[in-house]
């Protein structure tokens, strides 16, 4: 039972304060080193469905690297801790200072947003990736010179092999990475998720027709080279410096032959024995790499 001094001391302490109102919210601004950031937990699982312009980024990296890209559109981030440390702590912090909505809800709320996701505690609904038109890159290309190295990603299909080939590009020092439209897998969230949210990062170009864009970047002074099991050089003895375009093909029906037939030469990897061929993530990988060791190789003083 409440004793009348335990009610006094409770409308002292509440005196002031707006009824409904958080203790403690994100604002507007990053909270101050050594202040703890507390949010308001929300319980409600409906109210949150997504518009068709919108789609969700889930887990710490993806979240991270799309705020620090600046690409996206984001609407508003939810996660389930109210008092969030370390690697959340420092998105919430830079949600605030971009003025973006955070939202505490509850676990089922967010298992909802993104069924079969590991969401790590938190969510972004945000809008698609910009993409460039490759009619309007090659344009800004003109005004570019010294070697470029671009690759283009034929009818890939699974998302896993997608991103992980993204992922590799940039470390590779690809310049730009061409997507078909049509018939491919597009750059979606769970892209995002494989490459560990390197995507977000990504000068990425979709192209209606590829042997279109293939014949444009010759004219430029661009080389094309096909990745296939069936090339009759070796990618270790290809002559990959200068201005670069690397095709890998998909996973099942590799390069389509139109596509194949405008490149300028078609390259393989060796195989020691049994199997005979790779993974078009790994393929892609082996190939970009040996295209940056060669470049990295000609810009050393002889």
């Amino acid at each position: 039972m409440t004793s009348p001094h335990d009610m006094e001391n409770r409308k002292k302490k509440s005196a002031g304060r707006r009824p409904g109102t958080a203790r403690k919210t994100h604002g507007n601004a990053s909270p101050g080193a050594g202040r703890k950031l507390l949010l308001k937990k929300q319980i409600p699982v409906q109210g949150h469905g997504l518009e068709a312009d919108q789609e969700i980024l889930a887990g710490v990296h993806c979240i991270r690297e799309a705020l620090k890209a600046g690409k996206r559109r984001f609407h508003r981030i939810h996660l389930t801790d109210t008092s969030p440390r370390d690697r959340l702590r420092t998105i919430v912090e830079q949600a605030a200072e971009l003025n973006i909505p955070v939202e505490v809800l509850s676990s089922e709320a967010l298992d909802i947003l993104c069924p079969d996701v590991r969401h790590q505690g938190i969510v972004a609904v945000v809008g698609p990736l910009p993409l460039i038109r490759a009619e309007t890159a090659l344009s800004e290309m003109d005004k570019v010179t010294g070697g470029s190295f671009i690759v283009i990603l034929e009818s890939m299909e699974d998302p896993h092999n997608l991103g992980a080939l993204i992922r590799t590009a940039l470390c590779a020092g690809v310049d730009h990475i061409v997507l078909p439209r049509d018939r491919a897998a597009s750059p979606t969230p769970a892209v995002s998720r494989a490459s560990a949210g390197a995507m977000e990062h990504a000068s990425i170009w979709s192209v209606t027709n590829t042997t279109s864009l293939i014949r444009s970047l010759k004219k430029r002074g661009f080389w094309v080279a096909g990745l296939d099991a069936d090339g009759e050089q070796s990618v270790f003895q290809a002559d990959l410096t200068g201005d670069i375009a690397l095709v890998v093909g998909g996973e099942h029906k590799g390069i389509r032959p139109l596509v194949k037939k405008e490149c300028d030469f078609i390259l393989s990897l060796p195989m020691a024995r049994g199997v005979t061929s790779l993974n078009a993530s790994v393929a892609g990988g082996i190939a970009m790499y040996e295209v940056l060791r060669q470049r990295n190789d000609a810009r050393k003083p002889q």
